[in-house]
């Protein structure tokens, strides 16, 4: 199992490759929207890589309580258990 710095490095890598931005820039209180600026359908293809990578299944309806990236780490380090 990942812990929380392997998922935050995980997932800025996933948002890296997506967006192009800068992974150093991908921080856990930054916001999906509005600080990194990705629209629903990259964040579908991130939350799918991020499936994928960590072997977690997070369901479409969790994908909208997942505004910032400190959220979707808590997800995946709960949906690991």
């Amino acid at each position: 199992m990942a812990d929380t710095n392997e998922i935050l490095a995980g997932l800025a890598e996933i948002v890296a490759e997506e967006t192009g931005l800068d992974a150093a820039e991908v921080t856990a209180e930054k916001s999906f929207t509005d600080d990194l600026d990705i629209d629903s359908l990259s964040m579908m293809t991130i939350v799918t890589l991020a499936e994928e990578k960590f072997d977690v299944r997070i369901p479409d309806e969790e994908v909208k309580n997942l505004t910032t990236v400190g959220d979707a780490v808590k997800f995946i380090e709960g949906a690991q258990n």
